[in-house]
């Protein structure tokens, strides 16, 4: 054990410790107002929460809410952080000054084994003693005086987030900060699990009752259809139709109005700028290449709202019930559900959060099929491709097939992970599933300042995606369309205009110069860097019912996926011309003809088959980066980016081939 002696610091610390789902974060989001920031521990990808809280006396101090753990033996990444900063090791993070243990009242025998591994430290420590109301409501009665009398511990009754409760526990917090940092230790170090757990068992014995019920609680009698081997999948299944179907209607008045609002920007910096390469970069490029993207914001915040609310509200642990009984049958151990749910909001974490899965071989497949899960990137592409290309009618007078496309293809991505992840398991990374213990919380009411908190922070990272890597490469994917130049056939077309302007007038001639623009551009996209690019790789996805135009969004792709949008938005130079930036890309691609063909180039068959590639590839920077980290491996890395580009080139074959066969266009 290092130097117990404080360290000079300005702002004195405090973290929170304790098992998942005991409320940990809901004390944090109160004891911070829901201000704090998210990074990373020094030299590890282990996320960290931080925020600053204000006591009565005027003091700010710092709270840290640190990863959910069952014990201070550390076997994964995470909890090898919460051992390090309670021992004082972890750099960057002076030894706490107070230690607050969040601990469930209606699971407090299981929470005790961490609780006095945290009490031998010798730290100011105080017991937070959450969900106290659902304790009472189950028939759980908790004597606080024997357990701080058996612990040496103060402990705090608290209510999640109600504000009284919370007042009295930030009063408990000054005083203990009050009396130093270091206390006498309550139990001896290091006893042996066998003796840990007859020592719990002695303290709930003699502090916990409970009380005999004549009737289910809420929570029992709800899980007894949630948790159900069938009728939990079912209800499982109904909840994700719900929620695809209200991302797609509940979304489309937010999107109209953020997309004319991209167009009347679009107008005004027309009406500033100077014509020339100067307004087209900035109208055709940076406007029409970000505004298609950021224009699908309140789809990816509804996402997260409903993320977000399901764990508010417990239901998240029922459906990672529901699940695991899946994963088994495909080799993967329980805790995977997690980091391929967080999967579905961004890569990047889901794979960090494969840290809290021990075994090597479990935690390795899990990393390898998290790209297949459909992240907040897909979303933007499904919904354009549904909304002009699928019918808006609806199935058995409820669900609308634009909503019906939606969920299909999250659950062809969620398939098709659990698919690979069982040849992975019987192939590659063959070995026994290591079993899985899994708290389920009780149903709580969800708070919503929490829930919305939440879902900002997550969308706040579509938004800087958006104003970083989809800003800079617009910029040079609009160079790629528009350059180089052929003098010979500008002075050719400026000709064509001259000539038009000498014999005709009004509505002719603004229907020839439309006409002679729309050609130039056209010439000019196929003869650019871009438009060669595009015809390099056009014939490897002609099979698919793709041609280059769509290769050049499929090459820019690999750096971001929401770039296939902005790069449509530029090839196609969209204008809203009074119908939103995105009803005119819309408008765009259903109005295109295949050159050779004739024919139109997008149809509802390609649009699936487009939908259906983007599901399987793997497109991002950001991923490779986070795969190479945590698999230690770029084999590994170039692995998984050509399986998956495999995986999608078949998919999309079969789709647009069968179709071909079945009759489709």
């Amino acid at each position: 054990m290092p130097n117990r002696e404080r360290q000079s610091t300005k702002i004195r610390e405090i973290v929170l410790v304790g098992n998942p789902n005991t409320g940990k974060t809901t004390i944090f989001n109160a004891l911070t107002g829901l201000r704090h920031t998210t990074g990373n521990y020094p030299g590890v990808t282990v996320e960290r929460r931080a925020g600053s809280m204000k006591l009565a006396n005027g003091e700010r101090v710092s709270v840290i809410d640190l990863p959910g753990t069952y014990s201070l033996l550390p076997r994964s990444p995470d909890e090898q952080v919460v051992h390090s900063v309670l021992f004082g090791t972890q750099r960057g993070t002076p030894l706490p000054d107070l230690v607050l243990v969040v601990l469930s009242a209606n699971n407090l025998e299981r929470n005790l084994y961490l609780a006095t591994q945290v009490a031998e430290l010798g730290l100011r420590t105080v017991f937070v003693v959450n969900m106290w109301d659902i304790a009472k409501e189950t028939g759980i009665e908790i004597d606080l005086e024997k357990l701080e009398a058996m612990t040496g511990i103060r402990c705090i009754p608290t209510v999640g987030m109600k504000k009284e409760p919370i007042r009295k526990l930030k009063r408990v917090i000054a005083e203990e900060l009050g009396r130093g940092q270091l206390r006498e230790k309550t139990f001896n170090p290091g006893l042996a699990p066998e003796i840990r757990y007859r020592l719990v068992e002695n303290i709930t014995a003699s502090a916990v009752k409970t009380v005999a019920r004549k009737s289910l609680s809420v929570s029992e009698s709800l899980d007894r259809i949630l948790t159900h081997r069938v009728w939990g999948l079912v209800a499982f299944i109904g909840v994700m139709a719900f929620v695809f179907q209200s991302i797609f209607v509940w979304a489309q008045a937010p999107m109209k109005w953020i997309s004319l609002g991209i167009e009347k920007l679009a107008v005004l910096a027309k009406e500033v700028l100077p014509g020339g390469a100067l307004e087209s970069l900035v109208v055709e490029g940076v406007i029409a290449g970000v505004g298609n993207v950021v224009v699908f914001l309140p789809q990816i915040m509804l996402l997260f709202f409903f993320i977000a609310l399901f764990e508010d509200t417990g239901y998240m642990a029922r459906a990672v019930f529901v699940l695991d009984r899946i994963m088994k049958m495909v080799g993967l151990n329980g805790k995977a559900f997690l980091p391929l749910l967080s999967s579905f909001a961004c890569t990047v974490p889901g794979v960090l959060a494969t840290r809290t899965i021990e075994d090597r071989n479990d935690r390795l497949a899990t990393i390898l099929v998290a790209p297949l899960m459909s992240c907040s990137a897909r979303l933007p592409i499904y919904t354009l491709f549904t909304a002009a290309f699928i019918p808006p009618g609806t199935c058995f007078g409820l669900l609308s097939a634009q909503g019906i496309t939606l969920l299909a293809m999250y659950l062809l991505s969620i398939g098709a992970g659990l698919g690979m992840a069982a040849v992975f398991r019987k192939t590659l990374l063959k070995g026994n599933r290591m079993p899985f213990v899994f708290e389920l919380p009780p149903y709580r009411m969800p708070h919503l300042g929490n829930v919305f908190s939440v879902m900002w922070d997550r969308s706040k990272e579509f938004l800087v995606r958006a104003g970083s890597i989809i800003f800079l490469l617009s910029i040079v994917l609009w160079f790629c369309v528009n350059y180089p130049k052929d003098p010979a056939a500008e002075a050719r077309f400026a000709a064509e205009r001259a000539r038009a302007e000498s014999v005709m007038s009004g509505a002719e001639l603004e229907e020839r110069l439309g006409e002679i623009e729309r050609d130039q551009k056209e010439l000019q996209i196929k003869s650019s860097y871009a438009g060669a690019l595009g015809k390099m790789i056009e014939p490897a996805i002609r099979p698919l019912g793709f041609n280059w135009e769509i290769g050049i969004g499929i090459i820019a792709s690999f750096a971001a996926r929401e770039l296939l949008i902005s790069t449509l938005a530029i090839v196609h130079h969209v204008q809203g011309e009074g119908e939103g930036m995105t009803a005119g890309l819309i408008r765009a691609l259903q109005s295109t003809r295949d050159p050779e063909t004739g024919r139109e180039l997008y149809t509802p068959l390609v649009a699936v088959g487009l939908m259906v590639f983007y599901v399987f590839a793997c497109q991002c920077f950001s991923t490779y980066a986070v795969l190479r980290k945590e698999t230690g491996s770029w084999g590994w890395t170039f692995f998984t980016i050509g399986y998956m580009t495999a995986l999608a080139w078949g998919a999309a074959f079969a789709i647009y081939r069968g179709g071909r066969l079945l009759g489709f266009q």
